[in-house]
């Protein structure tokens, strides 16, 4: 069986063999009757190769390669493993909507993660992520936020979600998956973009405590970057005492929460020793400041005032009618002082008293007028801007004809005029709507009300101080406002950015004024420093770096991004101890 074995295999995998060599081979086959082959090698010629032989040419063999896909080695490129991603080396792109409040978040977020090492970028398109500052008052706002969230994500951007929005509500479907951090944990927005960078999902929403009592929110020390650097920021309080029952903000800054009068304070200073000339309180209401904390509004004032330097202003925020009333006398006092504009906000949403119970203003009309006269009187020339809502819930025509005949009455040369948008979670979206179109005539009545008288047309030829500031959108003039925080644009020339300055008034628009600098008068540098430059890091303390280095010892990764930003910092004598500066580019507002 043996031989046959070997005959068939000779046969059938030799297709070479020809029929004279298949009968040699037949013939060296020994018949059945010889003697037994002991061993299988006997069969095995002394040409054919011996099993060194084909060990070696094994050598000569080599295993086949298969090769990975293009696609996916391009994708192992792209998206290096989380840990081998070296956090402040990327690029970010900051866009916030809303209030000043949210503004100045926006800013102390840039500024922490510039201190980084980090990148702010006015260029959406080349940014590694997206910080998107988001507000809830109305719908629109946060359409806008949304299609963001969307470009981003098509854009293959990494994206961190900020403000009010996410706050208030976190877990709607199209925020699923996302990276949040809390209107309360700015401070700790560097930890969330770089968990976000790395591929993950990191959502800071808590309130921040001091034993159990509730903080205004992350400290005012923190580095920033000022969207203007001559403008300075400063959130008082976050939260309110009111209910209303349209507004979405209550569910995400909660509670009203104070700072101490110290921080706030300090923080005024430190801002005018960066070159700061105008400062802005804000928050959801001035006039409830220090409630909570055993102290008020005028009191804070008076302490503010004390530092600000000859030539620079302050201008005060919006402040509910409610809590202003018990402070009349000494708000007009202040409002009086040379170094505060003479300007206030003080939303009346309605002249009707049904519709005003109905949003649970906790005021009536009478109140609001009482303190619209006073300031008046004891305020010559005070501008008073106020805020209105169109089709609210319930609200008849007998209602709206109310809210036009105040217009009327007041004249007031700044006015927002809001179409109401019911809020989701708020008990005025179940209320009985009034219909869209009627909502949207009203909106058009009180708009064209408005826009029939002109506000300045008597104040043309006379003689201002202005402080300017700021440049006009269409960059043809800058701005500047007047004691009384009326906008006047005067030329664009760049000796007079920063100063107070004297202009005669030559011509009155709907919401401006425009002058023309005296010759002969004295052109005032209103900041006792030089300013900081368009982007520049402010604010980088001791007690930052502290902060950050002990953050760095529990998280070695962050060390070559910190170390090469401090590194880069331009330290500079602007009599701020262990101020450090930093040129970054201007990010988007």
């Amino acid at each position: 069986m043996l031989y046959l074995f070997f005959f068939f295999f000779f046969f059938f995998f030799s297709p070479g063999l020809s029929s004279k060599g298949i009968s040699v081979v037949l013939k060296k086959m020994p018949a059945a009757c010889d003697s037994v082959l002991e061993d299988i090698e006997d069969i095995v010629s002394a040409q054919d190769p011996k099993p060194h032989d084909r060990q070696f040419v094994r050598k000569n063999v080599f295993p086949k390669v298969r090769k990975r896909s293009s696609q996916q080695n391009t994708q192992t490129d792209d998206d290096p493993p989380s840990d081998s991603i070296i956090p402040g080396v990327q690029k970010i792109w900051i866009r916030t909507w809303g209030c000043s409040h949210n503004n100045s978040d926006g800013e102390y977020m840039a500024g922490q993660l510039a201190a980084y090492g980090y990148k702010i970028t006015d260029n959406s398109a080349e940014a590694d992520l997206w910080l998107l500052n988001s507000c809830t008052v109305k719908n629109p706002a946060e359409d806008h936020f949304r299609n963001s969230i969307k470009k981003a994500q098509e854009g293959n951007k990494k994206v961190v979600l900020a403000g009010c929005v996410p706050q208030a509500q976190p877990r709607q479907d199209y925020l699923k998956g996302l990276s949040i951090i809390g209107v309360q944990q700015i401070d700790r927005v560097v930890e969330v973009v770089e968990e976000t960078i790395k591929g993950h999902s990191v959502r800071l929403l808590g309130q921040k405590k001091d034993n159990g009592k509730r903080l205004g929110g992350a400290r005012l020390d923190l580095p920033k970057i000022r969207k203007n650097p001559l403008i300075e920021i400063i959130s008082i309080n976050t939260g309110c005492l009111n209910a209303c029952t349209y507004c979405k903000t209550k569910h995400a800054r909660g509670d009203l929460a104070s700072y101490p009068i110290e921080e706030l304070v300090d923080r005024a200073k430190q801002s005018f020793q960066e070159g700061v000339c105008e400062i802005w309180l804000t928050s959801e209401d001035t006039g409830a400041y220090g409630r909570d904390i055993g102290t008020d509004l005028p009191t804070l004032l008076w302490k503010l005032v004390e530092v600000i330097p000859e030539g620079a202003m302050l201008r005060l925020g919006m402040t509910n009618p409610p809590y202003i009333l018990e402070h009349l006398e000494e708000m007009a006092k202040i409002l009086n002082h040379p170094r505060v504009y003479a300007f206030l906000h003080i939303p009346v949403q309605s002249a009707s008293d049904s519709v005003l119970m109905d949003m649970k203003r906790e005021y009536c009309v009478a109140d609001f007028k009482r303190v619209v006269d006073f300031l008046k009187e004891k305020v010559p020339g005070i501008t008073i801007a106020t805020d209105i809502i169109c089709g609210f819930p319930g609200e008849t025509d007998e209602d709206f004809q109310e809210t036009m005949k105040l217009v009327e009455q007041y004249r007031f040369p700044s006015l927002f005029i809001n179409q109401f948008y019911p809020r989701p979670g708020t008990p005025a979206a179940k209320m009985h709507q009034v219909p869209a179109a009627v909502k949207k005539q009203r909106t058009k009545d009180l708009s064209q009300l408005f826009h029939s008288y002109n506000p300045y047309d008597h104040k043309v030829g006379e003689r201002q101080r202005v402080l300017v500031t700021e440049e006009s959108f269409d960059s043809n003039y800058y701005v500047a406002h007047n004691p009384f925080y009326e906008q006047v644009l005067v030329p664009k020339d760049p000796v007079l950015m920063g100063k107070m300055v004297e202009v005669n008034i030559y011509e009155a628009g709907k919401h401006f004024m425009k002058g023309q600098p005296v010759s002969d008068a004295r052109v005032y540098t209103a900041s006792i420093t030089r300013p900081l430059a368009k982007g520049e890091v402010s604010g980088l303390t001791e007690i930052f770096r502290q902060t950050k280095e002990d953050s760095l010892e529990q998280h070695p990764t962050y060390h070559s991004s910190f170390n090469r930003a401090v590194d880069a910092l331009d330290i500079t004598d602007r009599n701020i101890p262990c101020a450090v500066h930093s040129q970054i580019p201007q990010f988007a507002a």
